[in-house]
Formats: C-alpha cells, sequence, structure tokens
C-alpha cells in the first residue's frame, strides 16, 4: 500500500536519475510473514481448496523476520493447513520463492501430496544512499500446485535451473545491509544466468520464443528484463504484464512470482508462459507454463494491478520510520 518516489530520494540526497518511478514499501507492522499469510490467504481462497489437504507449505525469502524460527510454520497456521504438513524456508536471494514452487511441482507430482504451496515474499533491504534504495522493495505472491485437472489454472510443462558460484551479492551475520558488485550485477551474473537457464530450457523444449504469448523475467529494475528478454527474441508485448517493477520496484524472491500472477490475470486459455528467475549467488529457474480454461473463473476478484493501484505515498522521514531506520 505504500510507496516511496524515486523523486523523494533523489530530494533527499541531491542525486539525479532512477531505475524505476516508485517502489512499495512495509507497513510498520508488516514483514515478510505478514506478506506471505495475506498471499497465502488469497491463494487458498482462489483456489477453492481446503487448507488442510495442503501437504506442504514452503517460503522463499531473504528477509526472514526471525534468525531461528521458521516463517512457514507460522503461515500455515494462519491459513488451518496444521499440523499435518510439511513446512520449510528456502533461501536462494532472489530467486527463493521459485526454488520452493519447484520443490511444490516435484513433491505433487511424484504423488506425495494433494496440494502444495509455494511462496515468495521480502521486505528487501537497501542501505540509504546506495543504488539498492531506490529498488529495494516489498511485495510477495503465493501460488498452490496440484496434479493437472480440470480445476488448474495453468499446466507447468517443463523447468530448468542453473546455478554458479557467482558473488554478486551478500550480506554477512548481523550485518544490516547487504553488499553487492555493482555493475558485476550485469553480465556476468543476472544476465549469464537468465540467459543460460532460459536457452537450456528452450533447447531441451524445441520451443522459441515466438510460441510464447507472454514472458516473465526478474525485475531487479525496469532496463534489466527488457534487455533479457530482447536477446532472447521476446518482445515488448509478451513481457509488458508482467513488468511490474517501475510500479513497485524488485520485490526479491516475490519479484518473478508476482509478475507471473499479473500474467495469469490477462492470460486466455491455451496461452504459453516463459518465466526465468534469478537469484544472487548465483542461479536463475525458468518454466514453461500452458494456461488452462479454469483461469477464468479462478482469477475472479483483485488482480496484481488492483493491488499496486492502491497505495499512500510517503515522505522519506516517514519511510525511514516504516523500515525502522529511524527508531524511538
Amino acid at each position: 500500500m505504500y510507496r516511496l518516489k524515486s523523486s523523494e530520494i533523489n530530494r533527499v540526497w541531491g542525486s539525479q536519475g532512477a531505475p524505476i518511478e516508485e517502489k512499495s514499501v512495509v507497513a510498520m507492522d508488516e514483514d515478510a510473514v505478514t506478506i506471505s499469510v495475506e498471499a497465502a490467504k488469497q491463494a487458498v481462497r482462489r483456489a477453492g481448496v481446503d487448507p488442510r489437504e495442503i501437504g506442504a507449505v514452503y517460503v522463499g525469502t531473504e528477509s526472514k523476520p526471525y534468525a531461528v524460527k521458521p516463517c512457514g510454520t507460522i503461515v500455515a497456521e494462519a491459513i488451518g493447513a496444521t499440523p499435518n504438513v510439511s513446512s520449510a524456508d528456502y533461501e536462494f536471494a532472489c530467486k527463493a520463492g521459485t526454488e520452493a514452487m519447484q520443490n511444490c511441482i516435484a513433491l505433487v507430482g511424484s504423488g506425495m501430496m494433494k496440494y502444495a504451496m509455494a511462496i515468495g515474499a521480502d521486505t528487501a533491504q537497501g542501505k540509504p544512499r546506495d543504488a539498492l534504495e531506490f529498488t529495494a522493495a516489498c511485495g510477495g505472491a503465493a501460488f498452490i500446485f496440484a496434479e493437472r485437472s480440470s480445476q488448474t489454472v495453468a499446466y507447468v510443462e517443463a523447468s530448468h535451473s542453473y546455478v554458479t558460484d557467482t558473488p554478486d551479492f551478500w550480506r554477512r551475520a548481523k550485518v544490516m545491509y547487504p553488499s553487492h558488485g555493482s555493475r558485476f550485477t550485469g553480465e556476468p551474473a543476472y544476465f549469464k544466468h537468465i540467459l543460460g537457464a532460459a536457452r537450456v530450457l528452450l533447447d531441451e523444449t524445441g520451443y522459441t520464443p515466438q510460441d510464447f504469448q507472454w514472458a516473465v523475467f526478474h525485475q531487479p529494475n525496469a532496463k534489466f528484463p527488457i534487455k533479457a528478454a530482447r536477446m532472447l527474441g521476446f518482445t515488448m508485448d509478451q513481457i509488458k504484464p508482467g513488468l511490474v517493477s517501475p510500479m513497485i520496484g524488485n520485490t526479491y524472491a516475490g519479484s518473478t512470482p508476482v509478475g507471473l500472477a499479473s500474467v495469469l490475470d490477462v492470460a486466455s486459455p491455451g496461452d504459453k508462459v516463459f518465466a526465468v528467475s534469478y537469484g544472487s549467488g548465483s542461479g536463475s529457474d525458468s518454466f514453461i507454463l500452458e494456461v488452462q480454461e479454469a483461469v477464468t473463473e479462478k482469477r475472479q476478484g483483485p488482480k496484481v494491478q488492483d493491488f499496486i493501484a492502491r497505495k499512500k505515498y510517503l515522505d522519506y522521514a516517514r519511510y525511514l520510520v516504516h523500515r525502522r531506520q529511524i527508531v524511538e
């Protein structure tokens, strides 16, 4: 709901230019868990499933409110999925959410459980006056996975992971703000892994960018996903519905899941969706999905763009209070 304009950051620090227009900001009583709970409740409501039948609740985040205490158990309890449920937190920077998605796909596909929930959510940290301050935002999305049926909104046709030890972004224990390699986060990190995961999956499946109606790429800013899409052969029309970073910033583990949810808000049955996440450290998960008939019924209710439209602007001082950078 809360927003901070990039122009306000520029005003305070006397800087010019910005990678996005504005970013989302947490409320005073909000964190990665509360965001996950709200997303999970939305998912259960849309899916129309009994939460007691959800066999797994996994939360991907790099901004856990507890150093030792899982977010997943709180979410599972809040939606009524406990006690007969598997729960865990996943960490892999901004691809923690899609990492959870892959595990849910495997668990459901193996027949181990009827439903499994994956959540990507974050309240990202950015040091004042650092470039990350413009984009480090908050948000999240939840997905419930099940065997393909007349009630599933999309079918995950294929997936691939691409990982190397590339230290472009990190934060050590007890350090408040992360460090990053500045421009090193681009070509050797983001683009190498996004393009690697995408090209391998396209080669394995025989698809080309022209076979997809929609595409979603991790969105640390507005420029990177557009450049990656064009390098692969995707068009602006294919990525525009899922490109939400100019309006809310980089929601980290929530970035690709929120973009995917935004695409499903407009996709038609039979459409194919290509999605690729990225997490620093570094790695990418790529997915191919086919939208099914149930999407028309299941997406009744507020859409991603409706949530984005609900906003209240903060000045920089109030932003620092919300981020607990100024405390009583």
